[in-house]
């Protein structure tokens, strides 16, 4: 990976293990115990409307106060089994603490995803398992990738008394959790030390190195399983379909965050003095972000459109901006400037809008780099689905219960129509679905 001349060590160890520390250090008992007096309870709570997993906010928050945090923890993990690492990552600022009456009233939400945090985290560092299985069904469910969607699905068919068996392409489980958060946001390994939580239920087993459409197919899973439920993510890049954009030093971004979190020593990683990060989403925030933080001097983000068009949250970008990173806005790239068959910079056009459509102005401008990452977004492979999947926008098609059109095939998380590309999103998706398989194989 990366451009042949660029090298890591920019900073010393000390200086990467700070950067790559907590961005949200967690609440203390006291703390807590504070921050959970400042919530009104509200009845019709517009923090749990507001949460795709529906979980009881003003209840779990109100143990904390009362000094029950395991009991305010299994209250989360009812719904979202995978509430502590939704805790560390969600876009709390744009879901439930937006809707906070707090928010409405003080400008100064109550801090709902820390409390969750505090919460999740006492009880899984007790190795406490809060739930117990149904007795055993006989009843054999294929789940298809390891991620959240994947996880939550299994957690919940295996509290039902099935057996699951999850098939991931990865040598480990946890998916974006595991491969494709920045690091900050989750330290010391959390990613897996949820996994684990996970599978302390029973009941499931993962198989590594198996990919759909190579190591495992469709028809055999249905053949074999009584139910199949499909989670693997998306695997395709968008093409910035720009000339020379296969040169060296125009990296994919999901590929270089995936290395930079399973990478034992920050300083080995290449990164450019200057670099160019072409999107406007989560991921082109956190590779902005992280690539500041391994020691490039010059880092900026190049939106087609303007900030409040941007998935990134606020508070994401103001994040960015605070670390160093620069922001233009309605600029889109023409073309990579390439010597010597490297990326040296990128040649930029201004962009507007018409009638709400986006158009180039037709001025031009350029910039240099040395390391350009593409964060326009993933597609999903439908190739090993082998035309038996109806597909919608491009994605797999499902109903409410995350049905697909095969009677005995579910589908949710990234790969699914209609999803937020969000891990909380992807949790619901994956429950919603476990219990719809339920009832069909309990009919």
């Amino acid at each position: 990976m990366g451009h042949p001349d660029i090298t890591g060590r920019r900073l010393g160890k000390d200086a990467y293990a700070k950067n790559f520390s907590d961005l949200h250090p967690p609440l203390s008992a006291h703390e807590a115990l504070v921050e959970s007096d400042r919530c009104y309870f509200c009845y019709d709570a517009p923090c749990q409307q507001a949460c795709p997993t529906s979980i009881d906010i003003p209840l779990f928050i109100r143990q904390i106060s009362a000094g029950n945090a395991k009991g305010a923890a299994e209250t989360i993990f009812e719904q979202n089994i995978l509430g502590g690492m939704c805790a560390r990552v969600c876009p709390t600022e744009t879901l439930c603490e937006e809707v906070c009456v707090r928010e409405k009233a003080e400008g100064k939400p109550v801090k709902i995803g820390l409390l969750q945090r505090y919460a999740t985290d006492t009880l899984m560092r007790a190795n406490a398992q809060p739930f117990q299985r149904a007795p055993a069904t006989g009843k054999k469910v294929a789940v298809v990738g390891a991620g959240p969607a994947g996880l939550a699905c299994a957690h919940r068919l295996a509290l039902h008394g099935h057996d699951v068996t999850i098939f991931e392409a990865r040598k480990k489980p946890g998916g974006l959790n595991e491969y494709g958060i920045a690091a900050y946001k989750t330290v010391d390994g959390f990613a897996q030390e949820e996994v684990d939580f996970v599978l302390g239920i029973g009941g499931i087993d993962i198989e590594h190195g198996k990919a759909l459409g190579k190591q495992i197919k469709l028809e055999t899973l249905r053949k074999d399983y009584d139910a199949v439920f499909l989670g693997m993510g998306l695997q395709g890049v968008n093409a910035l379909n720009t000339r020379h954009e296969e040169s060296a030093g125009v990296e994919d971004a999901v590929d270089y965050i995936a290395e930079l979190r399973q990478a034992k020593d920050l300083g080995k990683l290449p990164v450019g003095r200057q670099v160019l990060v072409i999107g406007g989403g989560m991921t082109a925030i956190d590779i902005a972000v992280q690539s500041k933080l391994l020691g490039a001097e010059d880092v900026t983000i190049l939106y087609r459109r303007g900030a409040d068009q941007m998935k990134a949250s606020d508070f994401e970008q103001d994040l960015a901006q605070t670390k160093g990173v620069k922001i233009k806005h309605w600029v889109m790239p023409k073309k990579v400037i390439v010597k010597d068959g490297k990326a040296v910079g990128l040649e930029c056009e201004y962009t507007e809008e018409k009638k709400g459509k986006l158009t180039g102005t037709g001025e031009t401008f350029k910039l240099s780099a040395d390391m350009i990452f593409k964060a326009i977004g993933q597609t999903f492979v439908a190739d090993p689905m082998q035309d038996a999947i109806v597909l919608d926008g491009g994605r797999i098609k499902v109903d409410a219960s995350r049905r697909t059109n095969l009677a005995d095939v579910w589908a949710g998380g990234d790969c699914a129509a209609g999803g937020q590309d969000l891990t909380v999103a992807a949790v619901d998706d994956g429950r919603r679905a476990a219990e719809a398989i339920h009832l069909h194989l309990s009919a």
